[in-house]
């Protein structure tokens, strides 16, 4: 675990990375990683206090998958996006994979246990002091990014982007093309010094900078 800025920490997690940012009122996590590895992030909250809240960008097991564990033993609210809801409350039967890299990595991974959703938001909203919602769809049609307001800004891109040696790129797996472009070309138009992301290094210094090349 790494600190990004003060009181950010990327967990790597084989090939996922998940956020866990200090606030006065606990510990808010930021994806949950792929099945099995609630022990490893409990063990990175210690030295950080109580879990707090866990927000959620998306429902792929990757990203969801230890959102059920870690709320049924530390208490913590579960935040997502509307449209991601039923998958991770079981509400829909999990999605069958498409196209040979999802299906590999979707059967490698595993399942997302079903678990009630705390609270629902959408684009704009403020479900933690400090954080603010923005509606990315595209990788899935509910993804949420957000925005914190901390060091010059720290963007948690989720899957909406991707990053390799300080570039940004949109993901290779994606529900909607054309929308998931949409989604970079309106990350590209905020104000952020910081970004971090759900697979590829973070980016400290002039980050929305690398969106907008990334865009164009």
């Amino acid at each position: 675990m790494r600190e990004v800025v003060d009181g950010v920490f990327e967990l790597r997690l084989g090939f996922v990375n998940v956020h866990l940012v200090v606030t006065d009122d606990g510990v808010v996590l930021l994806d949950t990683g792929v099945p099995g590895q609630a022990a490893a992030i409990e063990r990175a909250l210690r030295p950080l206090g109580e879990l707090h809240a866990i927000l959620l960008t998306h429902h792929h097991p990757d990203h969801a998958g230890n959102a059920a564990a870690l709320r049924e033993r530390t208490g913590a609210r579960l935040i997502t996006h509307a449209a991601e809801a039923p998958f991770i409350n079981g509400a829909f039967p999990a999605e069958e994979p498409t196209g040979w890299l999802r299906k590999f990595v979707f059967r490698r991974i595993g399942r997302v246990e079903p678990t009630k959703i705390d609270q629902l938001i959408g684009d704009g909203a403020e479900p933690i002091a400090g954080f603010t919602a923005v509606h990315t769809p595209g990788h899935t049609r509910g993804h949420l990014s957000f925005l914190l307001d901390r060091a010059g800004g720290v963007l948690f891109a989720g899957d909406a982007a991707v990053s390799d040696r300080g570039k940004v790129a949109a993901s290779r797996v994606l529900d909607d093309p054309a929308r998931a472009a949409e989604s970079l070309s309106r990350l590209a138009e905020r104000e952020f010094e910081h970004a971090v992301f759900g697979h590829g290094p973070a980016i400290s210094g002039q980050a929305a900078a690398r969106f907008r090349e990334a865009a164009a």
